[in-house]
C-alpha cells in the first residue's frame, strides 16, 4: 500500500482515497492506495506501486519511496498492509479507477497532528481502522524526524 505524501503551498499533505462501492472489501471506506499481491509482483513495494498507478494513475518513475512502515492488520478482513512512504509529485494529474475509488482527497499533515489515535475527522471525512492506525504510525515518525511535538 502506498502512504502518498506531497507539498503543496510549503505545506506536506496525506492523499487519501475513498474506495467505491463496487469493490469486494471495506466499501466505502478511505483508504491508501493499494490491494492483494499478484504473482507478477516481485515485491509488496511493487505491488504499491502497481496499485498506486491502478487506482489513480501515479506512475513509478514519479514516486520516491521514503520508507516503509510497520505491517498492519485488518481485523474485519484478515489482510497484512504492508505501507510505504512515497512522495509525489504535485500538482499531479490522477486517474482514479472508478471500479475501485470514488474519490480522493488530501489532509495536510499539521491537520491530523495531535488528534485522536483512534479515528481522524478532517472536513466531513472519517478516517478510522487500519487506515487510523497507519495514519498514526506515519505521524509518529513524522513527529520524531522532525522533532515536532
Amino acid at each position: 500500500m502506498l502512504v502518498p505524501i506531497f507539498c503543496k503551498d510549503g505545506e506536506y499533505h496525506i492523499l487519501f482515497t475513498q474506495r467505491s462501492d463496487q469493490v469486494q472489501h471495506h466499501k466505502g471506506q478511505i483508504s491508501f492506495p493499494g490491494g492483494a499481491r499478484s504473482k507478477a509482483d516481485a515485491s509488496l513495494l511493487d505491488t504499491a506501486l502497481r496499485e498506486g498507478w491502478e487506482e489513480i494513475g501515479v506512475e513509478a518513475k514519479d514516486v520516491d519511496i521514503l520508507g516503509e512502515l510497520d505491517d498492519t492488520p485488518t481485523t474485519t478482513s484478515n489482510f497484512n498492509i504492508s505501507p510505504f512512504v512515497a512522495l509525489i509529485p504535485y500538482p499531479h494529474e490522477f486517474r482514479l479507477n472508478r471500479y475501485e475509488i470514488d474519490e480522493i482527497f488530501s489532509i495536510p499533515v499539521s491537520a491530523l497532528l495531535h488528534k485522536a489515535k483512534k479515528k481522524y475527522e478532517y472536513d466531513g471525512k472519517i478516517i478510522w481502522g487500519a487506515t487510523a492506525q497507519i495514519v498514526q504510525q506515519f505521524l509518529d515518525v513524522w513527529q520524531s524526524a522532525s522533532g515536532a511535538q
